[in-house]
């Protein structure tokens, strides 16, 4: 764009404490905004959200350079030194390709139930999140509403008291989910980590997922390496299936084989054009060699390209 002042420190940073009515007498015990530096900040620990350089974090980086820091970061101090970002990872980073070296910070000590809880909250409405992101998420928060269980109730607790509800119902008021979907979600958590990838890239639906979330973890890396060597991904059904011989405790490699090898119901039938598959195949190749090779290799392609099934 023409004209575009690109420097770090041609970059307005417009005065966010005026901007929020903070600033000292005019609010009282308002709440102070720091410019901290910007390699004082890191990472909430165990944050399960991706902080991807793509188009997204372009159009905050665009934003950024043009409005500077609307919404300032939450940060608590840290416990070895700096501060520990509670909201605003991407912010940080659309901060570091533009070369900031401060950010403006809102700094509040709290409890780690109380900054996961925020940190979960601030980042999970986003509509790019993976299966795998929403799932660890929720976990967090989950863990975090169980550790104050029973205690007495403070002066400014984000998690409220919940006396009657479950702790699932807890994470998901605000979230637009039902707690019966956090419990799903959570779910995922108990797949090792090939399985969750697939659930991710859908390759497995998200309800197939949870079915085989409740394999051992040793059954999903037993199972992992079948579906590698059939090419095959199991369906919302078959995943059913392998939950409840896991349950019985007579999953075994051969059940499993069994299972992902059923035929779905047959379709109209396709007709392929002798003369056409003559093009590709060796003139004394059979119709029976024909249909193997062509077989063989949708297998392969299916697998490459992910079975996407209906849940």
């Amino acid at each position: 764009m023409a004209g575009r002042k690109s420097s770090a420190s041609n970059i307005k940073m417009p005065d966010v404490n005026a901007l929020f009515g903070l600033e000292e007498g005019a609010g009282g015990a308002a709440e102070k905004i720091e410019e901290i530096a910007i390699d004082q900040l890191h990472s909430f620990n165990s944050h399960p959200f991706r902080v991807l350089d793509d188009e997204k974090m372009q159009e905050t980086v665009e934003s950024v350079r043009e409005h500077g820091i609307i919404s300032p970061l939450i940060v608590r101090p840290g416990k070895e030194g700096g501060y520990e970002i509670i909201s605003g990872h991407r912010r940080k980073r659309a901060c570091e390709l533009l070369g900031l070296k401060t950010i403006p910070c809102f700094v509040r000590s709290m409890a780690d139930e109380e900054a996961t809880v925020i940190m979960v909250d601030s980042n999970i409405q986003r509509e790019e999140l993976l299966y795998s992101e929403k799932a660890y998420a929720y976990k967090m928060k989950l863990d975090a509403i169980d550790r104050v269980k029973g205690r007495p109730k403070k002066e400014g607790q984000v998690v409220s008291d919940y006396l009657g509800k479950k702790s699932t119902e807890m994470v998901a008021e605000g979230s637009g989910e039902s707690y019966k979907q956090i419990e799903r979600y959570i779910r995922l958590t108990f797949l090792i980590k090939p399985m969750l990838d697939y659930v991710d890239e859908k390759r497995i639906t998200f309800g197939a997922g949870v079915e085989l979330s409740y394999l051992e973890p040793e059954e999903q890396e037993q199972l992992y390496q079948i579906m590698q060597r059939l090419c095959v991904f199991p369906n919302l059904a078959q995943a059913k299936k392998l939950k409840e011989l896991s349950r019985e405790g007579k999953l075994d490699e051969n059940g499993m084989e069994i299972i992902l090898s059923d035929e779905k119901p047959a379709a109209q039938a396709v007709r392929l054009q002798r003369k056409k598959l003559n093009e590709y195949f060796p003139a004394d190749y059979s119709a029976e060699q024909m249909e193997e090779v062509i077989y063989d290799l949708l297998k392969k392609w299916r697998f490459e390209q992910g079975d996407i099934q209906a849940e």
